[in-house]
C-alpha cells in the first residue's frame, strides 16, 4: 500500500506545468508552479541523488509564489551534459545558463547540495537579487557529526565506481541501501511521515543517470561547502538551517552565516537534514517573509 503524501491536496491546487530547455547541449527538464503573474518567482535546485519532487512539499506551502524546479544534469528527467565530468563547476555553469535561459534576475533557491550549485553560481556571476540556502552544506561534509557515515559513503560511491558496471549499478541503486540513507536522515517520531519520507526516496533517489555522473556529484559534494563562496555572495541571503542535522551542525550553520555580507539565519528545532520533508511549512514561511522584503522580480 503506497504512503499517503502528507502535502497532495496543497500541490493538487497549485497549477503546474512542465518544459524543457536545452542548457550547455541537455535537455534540461523543469516544472512550473503557481500563478503566471506571481509578484516573486523562485528558481528551486534540489539536492543529491534526488530530482524536482524533493521540494514540493515547500512549493505547497509557498502560497502565490511562482517556482521554476528542474532537474539537475544526470538525475530525475534530465540527461547529463554531454563531453563534461559533473564537477561543482559544470553544476554552476549549467544553472548561469538555466537561469538566463527561463528566468533571468529571479530568487535562487537551493537545498543541501543545491546549495552548493546556487552558492557556485552567484559566486561566478549569476544575477540573482536574493538568495535561500535550505541545509546549506555549511562545513566539510567528512567533519560534520556523523563523519565516520560519510567515509563509509566515501567508499560506496568508489566501489559502485569501481566495480563492473552491472554490480556497481546495482549496488549504487540498492533498495536496502537506499532506505538505510533514508532512515539515518530521518528525525520525525510519525510514522506516516516517515513513510512518505521512504517512499519518496524509494521512488526518486535511484533515478540518476549513470554511476559516473552519480560519482561525479557526490564527489562535487564533499568536495566543497559554502564557505568558500559566502564572501563573494553581496545580495541578502536566507539560510535555513536544522538543529539536528547530520551534515552541518547548527554551530557551523551560525558561524556561515557571519561569512556572507548580507545574511539572515532561520534555525528550526527538531529536524535534521530533510527540512523540505519534515518541516516545510516553517520553511515556506521563512522564505515568504524574505520575499515579502524584496522588489518584484522583473518579467
Amino acid at each position: 500500500m503506497p504512503a499517503p503524501h502528507p502535502y497532495a491536496a496543497r500541490l493538487a491546487q497549485i497549477p503546474v506545468r512542465r518544459d524543457d530547455v536545452e542548457v550547455l547541449g541537455t535537455p534540461t527538464a523543469y516544472w512550473t508552479y503557481g500563478p503566471a503573474d506571481a509578484t516573486h518567482t523562485v528558481v528551486a535546485v534540489h539536492g543529491f541523488r534526488g530530482d524536482h519532487h524533493g521540494l514540493e512539499p515547500v512549493v505547497a506551502h509557498l502560497d502565490g509564489v511562482r517556482v521554476i524546479s528542474p532537474d539537475l544534469p544526470g538525475f530525475g528527467e534530465t540527461p547529463p551534459v554531454p563531453g563534461r565530468q559533473h564537477t561543482l563547476e559544470t553544476y554552476a555553469d549549467w544553472l548561469l545558463a538555466f537561469t538566463e535561459a527561463v528566468a533571468p534576475r529571479a530568487v535562487i533557491l537551493g537545498h543541501s547540495f543545491g546549495s552548493l550549485v546556487v552558492s557556485a553560481a552567484v559566486a561566478r556571476g549569476l544575477a540573482a537579487p536574493r538568495v535561500i540556502l535550505v541545509n546549506p552544506i555549511g562545513a566539510p561534509a567528512l567533519e560534520g557529526p556523523r563523519g565516520i557515515l560519510t567515509r563509509l559513503a566515501v567508499f560506496y560511491y568508489w566501489a559502485g565506481a569501481r566495480l563492473p558496471r552491472r554490480l556497481g549499478e546495482g549496488l549504487l541503486r540498492s533498495p536496502l541501501i537506499v532506505r538505510v540513507m533514508s532512515v539515518q536522515m530521518a528525525k520525525t517520531r510519525d510514522r506516516g511521515l516517515r513513510r512518505f519520507i521512504h517512499a519518496q526516496h524509494d521512488a526518486y533517489f535511484s533515478r540518476f543517470a549513470d554511476r559516473d555522473v552519480l560519482h561525479d556529484a557526490f564527489v562535487a559534494s564533499v568536495s566543497h561547502d559554502v564557505r568558500a563562496f559566502a564572501p563573494e555572495i553581496t545580495v541578502p541571503v536566507l539560510l535555513i538551517a536544522a538543529d539536528r542535522d547530520d551534515i552541518t551542525p547548527i554551530e557551523a550553520e551560525r558561524t556561515l552565516q557571519t561569512m556572507f555580507p548580507d545574511a539572515v539565519l532561520v534555525e528550526l528545532p527538531d529536524v535534521g537534514h530533510l527540512i523540505h520533508y519534515e518541516t516545510p511549512e516553517p520553511a515556506a514561511r521563512a522564505v515568504i517573509r524574505f520575499l515579502d522584503e524584496a522588489p518584484a522580480t522583473p518579467r
